[in-house]
């Protein structure tokens, strides 16, 4: 037998019950699916129809984690909806508001500034344009 004193059994069901708690605890803070953070395109993608994004307005386009919104002077801008605190999927638009599911962070949609904490860095924005009244998002749009 070695000299180094064995564990309890308190010890052992203590460390058996918070292994599941730690797991989903980072679980929340990883960027969902695949192990990795969510892509946002990496070239050109048609999102949807000019239509959907009124002046004064923003669109959601989840299945791309792309956000675009539309000033009242008509001009696209689109942002990745990658929060930038922890790498999370947005999946909420309130008006012109992105809320992260993870921690709370809150974006603007029109500008990818932050508007609440815990996220720092602004949005990454993406190249947009509209073309043959489709929005095309994404590198090289």
């Amino acid at each position: 037998m070695s000299g180094r004193p064995s564990a309890s059994r308190r010890t052992v069901l203590r460390g058996a019950a918070l292994t599941p708690v730690a797991g989903l605890g980072l679980a929340a803070c990883s960027g969902g699916g695949g192990g990795g953070t969510p892509a946002t395109p990496t070239a050109p993608v048609v999102l949807g129809s000019g239509g959907e994004v009124s002046k004064g307005g923003a669109q959601l386009y989840e299945d791309h984690n792309v956000v675009v919104s539309r000033a009242e002077d008509g001009s696209l801008k689109a942002f990745s909806s990658i929060c930038t605190h922890a790498g999370c999927a947005i999946n909420k638009l309130q008006g012109t508001t992105l809320v992260c599911p993870c921690h709370g962070s809150e974006f603007d949609a029109g500008t990818g500034k932050v508007l609440r904490a815990p996220a720092t860095v602004p949005l990454h924005e993406l190249s947009v344009e509209e073309e043959n009244g489709n929005i095309v998002a994404g590198p090289g749009a």
